[in-house]
């Protein structure tokens, strides 16, 4: 059913908490899994390439740990908008994502919450 299992990833606590999440849905399905980071010039945190290639790194090396193989998928822009992107061109069969909020319908703000409502496949949110 989930041929392909998109999973952006930031630095945050949540992202790697739903790193679980994703392995399992990828493992249960067969899938191929691609993790993806959004480098963002606007958030110094986010736009220092080796910052950004650790943490591709260290996602990677989970799922292969876990006996799941990945590919990884780096991009710039604004995080909603990219993923949305990828999932399309990549033909993504479901995007497996965190989220920091509590109600999506009232953060309009949130990552996730955009990604919901731009997604070409369907989003599952891990809170």
């Amino acid at each position: 059913m989930f041929n392909t299992v998109l999973f952006p990833i930031d630095q945050s606590r949540e992202a790697m908490e739903t790193a679980s999440k994703a392995l399992e849905l990828a493992r249960s399905h067969d899938s191929r899994l691609i993790v993806l980071s959004v480098v963002q010039p606007d958030r110094p945190d986010m736009h220092d390439p080796a910052a950004v290639a650790g943490l591709l790194e260290q996602a990677r090396q989970r799922f292969v740990d876990a006996g799941l193989p990945c590919e990884v998928v780096e991009r710039e822009g604004k995080p909603a908008f990219v993923i949305c992107d990828v999932a399309d061109e990549l033909n993504v069969d479901v995007i497996v994502m965190g989220t920091r909020g509590v109600n999506l319908e009232d953060d309009s703000e949130s990552t996730a919450a955009r990604v919901i409502q731009l997604a070409p496949c369907p989003v599952l949110v891990v809170p």
